[in-house]
């Protein structure tokens, strides 16, 4: 086995492998930001500071100094994975880092003092043992029951940390830990009086040194050495990777939402469809496809409410307009507005996106339509489309970058006649006949 762990000294940085002794002094980062950039709205990690000047983390970083005392001046915590200070003295420090878990020893050795980190930043249930001229000066087992623990989301992003934050709760429920999340204001707003037992808070307001541990939940692209996630997201779905990170059960949960106004918006028996998003890939690029698909219900006898935020969106010569037909609430408007449309909707009809996400924590229909992601990507809808038969998944592709910047990113046939086929070629036949398998669907409608 081949576990290696940076330990950091006042004058040195250690690489060991497993049972082996020192192999390294080069000194390496270990940022949490350091893995990929982050779009906050899709919410992937930032480019380390170190690597990019200026640029603000992705999360608020953990506390200087690790936040636990132990004797004989020895501090640790697991606030960016196993952390432990051991002061400069006359006698050297022997450490150890265990896996409790799996029964591996991941790290071990002798030093003068300094700083030791394990490489590992997800959970982990740690072992830590200092000792001194043979004598244990520190032995702790992690157990979060009635600390204080932080998860981080990132800011700016809807869809994915309502697939992310269930998965806080069961860590919370498994731990019996005083929970602290940090995400946008707008989303805690949602969780709060759902969740009165957990303190939501921005970014702004983390207090680092509070924490006995703090766990950062994300989208990791650049992450081949599994410092912060133990599997790649791309292989087990965008919100099943936060059960990985956190260390509890991975199968899907709806979070609860409670708002204050919950009536009914409109009277008549209504449809929202969502058409807009962040990237032209996740579009529904078939140029007939939503104007039928709204001819379509309004002869089913429903009213088509749009509630993307945006009326208009695109780049350059590119623009996406609501569809013709439908009726407008784009706007800046709360997410408790939102949900409360979507909640009372007969069904919704969008993307791979975060009015989708939302509609899933609403209990209500969800009709999803994308080919840039493999249907493991989000959560389980009996309504899920996508064409096989054309290029498609290529968002789960660890072969391809995803790009945020590139509002046309089509990593396999950009600039071809078949760029975006993978929603191009989704008909809207295609779509009517998985809208008439929903329950209550009028049968009177004719494809």
């Amino acid at each position: 086995m081949n576990i290696a762990v940076p330990v950091h000294s006042t004058d040195r940085k250690i690489e060991l492998a497993s049972g082996a002794s020192s192999t390294s002094v080069e000194k390496i980062a270990q940022d949490p930001d350091a893995q990929s950039d982050t779009n906050p709205t899709d919410s992937k990690p930032k480019e380390s500071a170190a690597t990019s000047g200026e640029q603000k983390r992705a999360y608020p970083a953990p506390a200087s100094t690790p936040t636990l005392d132990g004797a004989k001046g020895v501090r640790f915590d697991f606030n960016d994975g196993a952390r432990i200070v051991c002061p400069h003295g006359e006698h050297p420090w022997k450490v150890r880092i265990r896996d409790l878990d799996t029964g591996n020893v991941l790290f071990e050795t002798e030093f003068a003092g300094g700083y030791v980190n394990s490489s590992k930043r997800y959970y982990i249930r740690f072992g830590i043992e200092v000792s001194q001229q043979g004598e244990t000066v520190l032995d702790h087992e992690y157990s979060a029951k009635d600390r204080a623990v932080l998860i981080q989301f990132p800011v700016g992003t809807l869809g994915d940390t309502m697939g992310w934050f269930p998965y806080a709760v069961k860590f919370k429920d498994r731990h019996g830990c005083k929970l602290s999340c940090a995400m946008g204001a707008p989303l805690a707003e949602l969780f709060r009086d759902a969740y009165p037992d957990i303190e939501f808070i921005t970014h702004e307001e983390v207090k680092p040194e509070r924490y006995y541990a703090t766990y950062s939940v994300g989208l990791f692209f650049d992450d081949k050495d599994c410092v912060y996630q133990p599997t790649d997201f791309r292989h087990v779905g965008l919100h099943r990777t936060a059960g990985y990170i956190l260390g509890v059960d991975p199968t899907e949960q709806r979070p609860r939402i409670v708002i204050k106004d919950d009536q009914r918006p409109i009277a008549e028996p209504y449809v929202c469809i969502a058409v807009q998003s962040t990237t032209q890939s996740k579009y529904w690029n078939n140029p007939h496809g939503w104007r039928e698909i709204v001819n379509f219900l309004k002869a089913a006898g429903y009213r088509v409410v749009c509630i993307d935020q945006k009326a208009t969106h695109g780049t350059q010569l590119i623009w996406n307009h609501i569809p013709n037909g439908a009726e407008d609430e784009t706007g800046d408007k709360p997410l408790a507005e939102r949900f409360r449309y979507l909640k009372h909707a007969d069904f919704f009809i969008g993307l791979s996106s975060g009015l989708s996400w939302l509609a899933w924590a609403s209990g209500t229909p969800v009709v999803m339509i994308s080919g840039f992601t493999h249907p493991t990507n989000e959560f389980e809808t009996p309504y899920r489309i996508v064409n096989f038969h054309a290029c498609n998944s290529c968002w789960n592709d660890p072969r391809v970058r995803f790009d945020h910047k590139d509002f046309l990113w089509c990593p396999r046939h950009a600039n071809s006649p078949r760029q975006f086929e993978c929603t191009r070629l989704i008909t809207a036949d295609h779509v009517k006949q998985i809208i008439q398998r929903i329950p209550g669907f009028p049968v009177r409608a004719k494809v």
